[in-house]
Order: C-alpha cells, then sequence, then structure tokens
C-alpha cells in the first residue's frame, strides 16, 4: 500500500473535523485510518486528546498511526522520579510526556511504532486489537511467533515483549493504544527506564519490568514502513473500510481546532509533573569533603510536584545548623526539581558572608540534594 504523503490528501477528504462537535464524516459505520506527519510526542499526544474529545465515535471507528522521536511517556497515574533517569534525560535531551491513559512507563523513538484504536465506550474491545496486530505481524512474517498474553502485551518466542499496552475508557468514548517494537535503541530504552533515585515511597502505579526485542532482530524485512502498512491493511479488512491512509498534521488549527492549547498543556511542568501522585522521600547521601565522608539526611513529602515538608540534617560541625534549616524552608513550597535548588543556592551566595569555605560546602551540600531529584 503506497501512503499518501501529501497533506493535501487530508484536507480534501471529509474526514477531519472543522467545527469542534462535528462528526468525523463519511457513512455511518465507516472506519478511518489516519497516520501523523509529526514525530512530536506532545503533538501526537494531543491528537489522541482531540479524536476522543471531538470525533463522533458512535459509528465510526479510527485507527492512528504515529511515531515519535526520543520520549519517554509515563502513565496518568505514575511517578516520573520512580520510572526513569531524568538526569539522563536531560543529558540526552529526550523529552518526558505524562499521557491521558493509564498503564505503565515506555520508550519511544521512531524505531517504535504507536497504534491508537478509537471506538464507542460500547464497542472497545482491546483484544480484538491486539489480535488484528498479530495477524498483520503473521502476514509479513508467517513463522513469526507471536501472541497476546492475558496482561494485553504481545510477546515474541514466548518470552521477549514486543508491545504494550493502555487504554482510556471515556463516558461515551474509549481508546486503546500500543506499542511495536521495530528498531528501537535498547540500549537507550534500559538506561532510560532506570530510576537512581533512592528512598522514594509512593502508592503510584509501578510499571512492570519485561524483557524486550526488536521484531528487526526477528526478521530484517519487518521495518517500521512494511508493518505500518501491514497493520493499516489488516485494520482496513477486518473493519470494511478504505485502505487509504490519511495524513495528518497535528500543528495545524484549521484542521484541529485547539490542537495548539492541547499539545501546550501536555508539556506543562504542572501536567508532567504536577499530576504525580503523593510520595515521599527519605534517604541519605555522602559528602566527601577533604579528608572527610559525612552522612547526611534527606526527608521530604511532596505533593502535586511541590515540597511540603522537608528535613535535611547535616553534622552540626561541619556547617552550622541555621544553613541547612534556612535549606530546608526555602526548598519548602517549592517544586521538586533541580532547577530550584540552583536558584536557592545562587541566591543564598548573593547575600552570604564572604567564607570560601562555607561557600564551598554549601555548593556541595546543594549539588548533592539536586542530586535527589
Amino acid at each position: 500500500m503506497a501512503l499518501p504523503w501529501a497533506l493535501r490528501s487530508c484536507l480534501q477528504r471529509p474526514c477531519v473535523l472543522r467545527s469542534r462537535r462535528a462528526p468525523l464524516g463519511g457513512a455511518a459505520g465507516a472506519g478511518l485510518i489516519l497516520q501523523s506527519l509529526s514525530d512530536d510526542v506532545y503533538q501526537n499526544l494531543a491528537v489522541e486528546d482531540w479524536i476522543h474529545e471531538q470525533a463522533s465515535l458512535e459509528n465510526r471507528q479510527v485507527l492512528f498511526l504515529w511515531r515519535n522521536a526520543p520520549a519517554v511517556v509515563v502513565g496518568r497515574h505514575q511517578n516520573p522520579w520512580q520510572e526513569c533517569d531524568l538526569g539522563l534525560l536531560r543529558q540526552k535531551g529526550i523529552k518526558l510526556a505524562r499521557r491521558r491513559s493509564g498503564g505503565g512507563a515506555v520508550y519511544h523513538d521512531l524505531g517504535n511504532i504507536n497504534l491508537t484504536f478509537f471506538t464507542s465506550r460500547k464497542r472497545y474491545e482491546r483484544m480484538d486489537n491486539l489480535e488484528l496486530v498479530v495477524r498483520a505481524l503473521r502476514a509479513l512474517s508467517p513463522r513469526l511467533d507471536v501472541r497476546v498474553t492475558d496482561r494485553y502485551d504481545i510477546v515474541l518466542g514466548g518470552r521477549y515483549k514486543i508491545s504494550g499496552t493502555a487504554a482510556k475508557l471515556g463516558r461515551t468514548a474509549a481508546y486503546h493504544h500500543c506499542t511495536l517494537l521495530c528498531g528501537a535503541d535498547k540500549s537507550l530504552l534500559s538506561a532510560v527506564l532506570k530510576s537512581p533515585y533512592q528512598g522514594l515511597r509512593s502508592n503510584a502505579t509501578a510499571s512492570v519490568p519485561s524483557a524486550v526485542r526488536n521484531l528487526l532482530e526477528e526478521d530484517p524485512a519487518l521495518t517500521c514502513e512494511r508493518l505500518l502498512e501491514a497493520v493499516a491493511e489488516e485494520y482496513a479488512a477486518r473493519h470494511h473500510v478504505d485502505r487509504h491512509v490519511t495524513l495528518i498534521n497535528p500543528a495545524d488549527e484549521a484542521v484541529l481546532p485547539g490542537i495548539h492549547r492541547k499539545t501546550k498543556e501536555l508539556q506543562t511542568w504542572e501536567w508532567v509533573y504536577g499530576k504525580t501522585p503523593k510520595f515521599s522521600v527519605s534517604t541519605y547521601f555522602d559528602l566527601t569533603y577533604e579528608d572527610s565522608v559525612l552522612q547526611v539526611k534527606v526527608d521530604m513529602e511532596v505533593k502535586h510536584g511541590k515540597i511540603e515538608v522537608c528535613n535535611i540534617d547535616v553534622p552540626e560541625q561541619w556547617l552550622p545548623p541555621g544553613l541547612c534549616q534556612e535549606l530546608a524552608k526555602s526548598l519548602t513550597g517549592s517544586r521538586f526539581c533541580p532547577d530550584e535548588v540552583t536558584v536557592l543556592a545562587s541566591a543564598w551566595l548573593r547575600t552570604c558572608p564572604r567564607d570560601d569555605e562555607l561557600r564551598h560546602k554549601w555548593n556541595l551540600l546543594c549539588e548533592n540534594v539536586r542530586m535527589l531529584m
């Protein structure tokens, strides 16, 4: 199946909403296959939200195909500090996003395919969608040993996870989305989905680690392009719809009114971090200063991503107790974020005594507190 590469095809077809509550167009019972022109995780998640909220899905089904540049996506009820290495994400310039659906944390790059199946709430059935994906894989590679588990994962060879799944069920509409590992960077996937943070206590949904494998490792012919085509063809055959794939530009307000607002909201600190369920941190770290190793104890309670309670205990002979209390007091009410510590540390340095040793100790303490975030 040749995929169209001009957005004009999307605009010419009566398939995309041009008014806020208009139906998707076409005959009742028809389906639609969309593919994103963007590799931006926030834009693509915004399209999911838009279709779920704006499209009339009572008599129509939609398949949305999309891929992202490197990103980590956590579930709606997860704790990013518990799920990934935020310092490594910042170092590598990898985006962090929070989706509207539940489930665990996933790593995306252009070697990973995302599939979103939209239906009415009454017609929602994730197992049917996953079996459809399995049929598409077997159509490309008949000897491929793939199956759906009772956790709604797709596994290869009875062991390796190649697809994870999550869903959002609204009052009248629903969607189920899943990943498909084709040629993702597994070393980076493993590194970024490994939290280095110690002493976190949280009731947030925790991811279940799994051994993973790329489909390209099993069969070099299973490229992302071929997989996208195969899933689209199988979807069209299963639902008796036009196999044409319509490209959609997630940045086009004329096609998706209000999409910029949705995209912007998904990028905000308040959504990505502030929606984290309440958690606490109780940990120790060692400070090496000259020939001494000192132990520092930190206890914090964090709600909506902001520090509600903060206690920092440092040996009195090393740093005046008043300074630790000042740091703890300044952190209380601030975001649980390394940039906040940097700002507070710099503000104190502008007013503190010209004592080089004291300044050095202060910077050392603040840097280690930063590393907890």
